[in-house]
């Protein structure tokens, strides 16, 4: 693609990067295909190709309207044309960077701005959200059924393993999975110290995705910073990684070295952070879940989100691993197609969030399963709304204390 940015542009960190993603777009639209906004909408500029012609026209001098901003706000960010660009497009980013540039540039009626700021003020910070949780909790029992399966019930983690091993890993408490199911990440701890290791909660936040994707790079880069300097110390002392059970805040986490690679401070430290991140698809093998592996073992309907497949190019390691530990996995069509969590997405665009979400989960169900296994906080919850068998972290599955 033929690009007409000004110098000025093309000379930030931002504008020279977006420059050379756009120059490898060649215009071929197999991103539209597994597009799931431009399934819905039909639309171009809903599809991956429209969105780089609008970031491109924008950043060549056009005009930034409301019109662009709606297009882009309307972006899963799910990652699934990367998968099937040809050309190695990274869209991800370069839609990071076309936010960015028309939200400084673009006035957001009150509404949007004041939802957005909530957003970005109470989800990534932990102890406002288990206020907020709990809240929510309190008045569960009179809300409206749409509403109230919106809030989950409390959950007991159960015991997190004292530190006995020789072999250690840090473990990504993260922000809003804590409170929403602390179970799973105390479940990974159990997991992983039945085969040798010790899971370490280190005293990290947000990993940055809520701010990185809402247009708030600054905030983002902060966050990254503040858990790099809390990992670090571990890290010299020889923990052997960071294992992130959220698959969605494991693929930001990865993004550290790039994101941060301008930095001269911590540029060295974020690569080395970003690879030493480990899903828990990476750290225990099929043969050591088969030895837990709970009796009688469930039938499964596998949804592997768009963070695992996409973002940290994982796709299929989960379902291959729970077959390989004896569990029954009933075929799901679709299944590179995003859910319509997407991080704040849900909250923020719930029309469209709500017809992927139906597409999804009856594709999910088609083969009667007895639940659903996930490995994303967002789509577990956002899943479990309106899902008529129960939605589980697959880590649970394998759980020495059993499912919760």
């Amino acid at each position: 693609m033929q690009t007409r940015i000004p110098e000025h542009i093309r000379e930030t960190v931002a504008g020279a990067e977006a420059e050379s993603i756009l120059r490898n777009c060649v215009h071929c639209g197999f991103c539209n295909a597994t597009c799931p906004t431009y399934q819905l909408l039909g639309d171009e500029l809903d599809g991956p190709r429209g969105r780089i012609y609008q970031i491109k026209d924008v950043l060549e001098g056009g005009e930034a309207t409301r019109r662009t901003e709606k297009h882009l706000d309307r972006c899963l960010t799910c990652r699934n044309c990367e998968t099937t660009c040809p050309s190695g497009v990274e869209y991800g980013r370069l839609v990071d960077i076309g936010r960015e540039w028309v939200e400084a540039r673009v006035a957001r009626p009150w509404s949007e701005r004041l939802a957005r700021r909530a957003l970005r003020t109470l989800i990534p910070e932990p102890r406002r959200f288990r206020v907020l949780l709990g809240v929510g909790r309190l008045a569960r029992p009179v809300l409206p059924p749409g509403l109230r399966r919106r809030i989950p019930e409390r959950q007991p983690p159960g015991t997190w393993p004292a530190p006995r091993h020789g072999r250690r890993l840090l473990c990504l408490t993260g922000c809003a999975q804590p409170a929403m199911a602390p179970r799973t990440d105390a479940a990974a701890a159990r997991i992983v110290d039945a085969v040798g290791v010790s899971l370490i909660a280190a005293p990290a936040g947000c990993c940055g995705a809520v701010d990185q994707h809402m247009a708030a790079p600054e905030a983002a880069r902060a966050r990254m910073r503040a858990n790099i300097d809390a990992w670090w110390p571990e890290l010299e002392a020889g923990a052997e990684g960071i294992l992130v059970t959220a698959s969605g805040c494991g693929a930001q986490v990865r993004d550290y070295g790039r994101l941060l690679a301008d930095d001269p401070e911590y540029a060295e430290r974020a690569a080395r952070v970003s690879e030493a991140v480990r899903d828990p698809v990476e750290v225990v093998t099929a043969e050591e879940l088969a030895a837990l592996r709970p009796d009688p073992a469930p039938r499964v309907a596998v949804q592997e989100p768009c963070t695992l497949q996409h973002g940290q190019r994982l796709g299929g390691r989960l379902t291959a691993l729970l077959q390989g530990a004896g569990l029954e996995t009933v075929p799901v069509a679709e299944g590179h197609l995003c859910c319509g969590s997407a991080g704040t997405y849900s909250l923020l665009q719930p029309g469209l969030a709500g017809q992927l979400r139906e597409r999804k989960l009856g594709h999910l169900t088609a083969g009667e399963p007895a639940l659903i296994a996930t490995a994303n906080i967002g789509c577990q919850h956002h899943l479990e709304a309106a899902s008529p068998v129960p939605v589980r972290h697959w880590l649970e599955l394998f759980d020495p204390e059993g499912v919760a």
